[in-house]
């Protein structure tokens, strides 16, 4: 099983030849064929690496971190090294000075879950300051528990495909529902149902409108509004506008349901403000026709409309406002809780949003309680390392940033996830030791002090399955441990061992009874729902079990149907429209109701004057984030070996840019190779770079140097949705592009550094 699909897996010499996708998938990924070569691949870890600064001179700040050389040892020194180094800093500097971060989506796998082991270890040890929410999420994890008393219901518990192909008439998609997403879930996925949902609501005579200024941002036949980028809250808003004008809001649902909306409707006419959200306004901002927004307002009111909004909406500044922005604007059409009507979030940003739950918990590793408090929005790195002690505001607290002095990193790699790598660099300098789990030399791996190699999920056993997906799988080691690299589980017992707890660590169970364990907990979950499962040796036998779904689900149906026996979790039950917790906290760009606020990356601002182009820095398709850049579907869509980036042919024609040339993309932040593909399926001013590149500096020791392969994230900025959730931002970039005419740079993204012996 792989984030991205099931499969089976041929071997010779210990690597994979081969992968067949299971017969059961609808719509298997092509991210599949990646796994091909990866065991033995060139940038595989082949044993425990100690930097050669920090072996040398002991732990501290460092400049040289992703610029020096490594010094191989055994396993017994590393586990020596680390145990000193782990028991050093809890005794001088307590345990809120680690930073279990660990943030990734690591390998799938129940039990060899990364995070699941890093984080079990370091409670065990006293605890560690922690991060909170996702780089995906960050922003809608704040923002709709206030508004709808939940956030992941509203994935978990999401109207099903099923559903909206037999009952949607008008599927309103802002960010469209991007097929390429899709192929990803978390922990594993066993089928692909959304191209053959978004096929069957058409043959039905359903109708679909994508809202982006990307054309493949929605698969097949669709009516595609091209706004300018950013400007997603401005149409709703006016949509909105049209429905209180008209008529045609339902004042019935909105009484009942919510509360706040005549707060919200003085700001929607322009009472408090003296600017009425009409859509002449919305058509200056966007530059979508007013009588087009008028127009789709007005179908939206007439049949069963469902509202959605991909998550890469509230991955911009202010990104709280579009998800707020979207379910107030179901609330108005009336319909939340109706089949194939309301909202939904994330419908195309992953293979959860549409896919039938499982009723009962999954096989879980327990990992405790964490006795530090101290926790950060994920997307704050930066700031907690180079701003110990300084005071910020999150989600209506006033928090302190503790002074991190060690931070232990498995299963993930922050240059894929975080903005501003020269400002990350200059922060990872900042603590006196960096730990990481990879079984790759990833940019973060070659940032660590103390490289840990780990297996992948092809050298081990496991059980698998997510939330939102039927089947339980066994999986099976495809291949033998390659060189050196342990299992997290056998090093994190070393270690505990080594500290003084390898008993509570362990409970006494090898992994393999640990899987066994975790499967028989499952069982019993199975047997008490009357349903059946087999023992744990016919569950290895068989390769895989189904289990029970929730079918024909309906977000918030339940609450439609009695409001005040399902009341939500929020502070009146109800929808709050207007949040008076919100407006409570005075925050200058967070209000209590939805609220357009100028981005400060968007082609309408004076930034652009400098920098014209809106660069999207969105998921890419031939991967999952940055995971095996190095695989065959990945390497296929490089140009000149940099990653693809794609201009309208006019951007391209007005600066002598050619298909398949290199090209500098560049802003006050920093520059990258691409490799450029002229496409007319975007809005021209726009250019679209895909995250997870490795990150490949010209020069490793400059943390501003150019990036020669294509991470977007050297161009990103590193600042918060807003005060209230703080939530990631790198969605949308101003850049500037020009041809490169230079001598091309070689990519050493994949090279391992310098690795010497103790001899050496």
């Amino acid at each position: 099983m792989a984030h991205w699909g099931m499969f089976e897996a041929e071997t010779a010499d210990g690597e994979v030849t081969a992968v067949h996708p299971f017969a059961g998938d609808a719509d298997p990924s092509p991210i599949l064929a990646n796994a091909v070569g990866s065991v033995r691949h060139r940038s595989r870890v082949a044993g425990p690496a100690i930097r050669r600064g920090w072996l040398e001179n002991g732990p501290g700040p460092s400049d040289r971190r992703g610029a020096d050389e490594y010094v191989a040892v055994s396993w017994a020194e590393l586990t020596d090294l680390l145990a000193g180094e782990l028991r050093r800093v809890v005794d001088t500097h307590g345990n809120r000075a680690i930073f279990g971060g660990s943030y990734g989506w690591s390998a799938p796998g129940r039990f060899h879950h990364a995070q699941s082991q890093v984080h079990r270890f370091l409670k065990m040890l006293g605890g560690y300051t922690r991060s909170e929410h996702s780089y995906s999420l960050g922003a809608t994890g704040v923002i709709m528990p206030r508004v709808i008393g939940t956030h992941w219901k509203l994935f978990a518990r999401s109207t099903n495909w099923d559903v909206i192909a037999r009952e949607t008439d008008l599927m309103v998609c802002f960010g469209g529902v991007p097929l390429k997403n899709t192929a990803v879930n978390d922990g594993g996925t066993s089928n692909h149902p959304t191209r053959g949902a978004l096929d069957a609501l058409r043959d039905r005579g359903g109708q679909i409108v994508s809202i982006s200024p990307l054309r493949d941002d929605l698969h097949g036949e669709a009516r595609w509004l091209a706004p300018r980028p950013g400007t997603d809250v401005a149409i709703m808003l006016a949509l909105g506008h049209v429905l209180a004008t008209e008529d045609l809001a339902d004042r019935a649902f909105l009484d009942r349901y919510t509360t706040g909306y005549d707060k919200f409707e003085d700001y929607l006419l322009g009472r408090t403000d003296g600017v009425p959200k009409d859509p002449d306004w919305a058509a200056a901002l966007s530059g979508l026709p007013a009588d087009t927004i008028a127009d789709l307002a007005r179908r939206m009111a007439a049949g069963r409309t469902l509202v959605t909004v991909t998550w890469s909406l509230q991955r911009v500044r202010h990104g709280e406002q579009a998800p707020w922005a979207g379910i107030t604007l179901a609330a108005m059409l009336g319909q939340i809780g109706l089949p194939g009507g309301g909202f939904g979030h994330g419908y195309g940003s992953m293979n959860e949003p549409g896919l039938a739950p499982v009723p009962y918990p999954l096989p879980t590793l327990f990992q405790g309680q964490n006795p530090v408090s101290e926790s950060i929005p994920v997307a704050a790195i930066s700031d907690l390392l180079l701003n110990p002690g300084q005071r910020y505001d999150y989600n209506g607290e006033t928090r302190t940033f503790p002074d991190i002095r060690l931070v232990y990193w498995a299963g993930g790699n922050p240059f894929h996830h975080h903005q501003d790598l020269g400002r990350l660099r200059r922060a990872l300098a900042r603590p006196d030791t960096i730990v990481v789990h990879d079984p790759y030399w990833t940019p973060m791996a070659k940032h660590a002090d103390i490289v840990v190699p780990s297996t992948t999920a092809l050298e081990r056993d496991d059980l698998s399955c997510t939330r939102n997906d039927p089947l339980l799988v066994a999986m099976q080691a495809a291949v033998p441990r390659f060189a050196d690299a342990r299992d997290d589980y056998d090093t994190f017992t070393a270690l505990a061992h080594r500290l003084g707890f390898g008993p509570q660590f362990t409970e006494g169970r090898t992994s393999g009874e640990w899987l066994e364990h975790l499967y028989e907990q499952w069982r019993g979950f199975v047997l008490a729902d009357g349903g059946d499962a087999p023992d744990f040796d016919e569950f290895r036998a068989r390769g895989h079990v189904r289990m029970r779904t929730e079918d024909d689900l309906t977000l918030l149906e339940d609450f439609r149907a009695d409001p005040e026996r399902n009341a939500l979790r929020t502070p009146s039950g109800k929808i709050e429209i207007f949040s008076a917790d919100i407006d409570g906290f005075g925050y200058d760009d967070c209000a209590g109701h939805p609220t357009w606020y100028e981005p400060q990356e968007w082609l309408g601002g004076e930034r652009a004057q400098q920098f014209p182009l809106h660069l999207i820095a969105n998921q890419p398709k031939t991967r999952l984030h940055s995971q095996l850049d190095h695989g065959a579907t990945s390497q296929g869509s490089k140009v000149q070996g940099r990653e693809p980036i794609r201009l309208h042919p006019a951007d391209a024609a007005a600066r002598g840019i050619g298909a398949g040339d290199v090209v500098r993309v560049f802003n006050d932040r920093g520059a990258c190779l691409a490799g450029a593909v002229l496409d007319e399926g975007l809005l021209p001013g726009v250019v679209q770079l895909a995250t997870g590149a490795w990150y490949d500096p010209l020069d490793p020791a400059d943390p501003n140097s150019l990036c020669v392969h294509g991470n977007p994230n050297v161009l990103t900025p590193d600042v918060g949705t807003s005060r209230l959730a703080r939530g990631c931002t790198g969605q949308h970039v101003l850049v500037q592009i020009e041809r490169f005419d230079g001598a091309l740079p070689p990519i050493r993204a994949y090279d391992p550094p310098v690795v010497r012996s103790r001899e050496e």
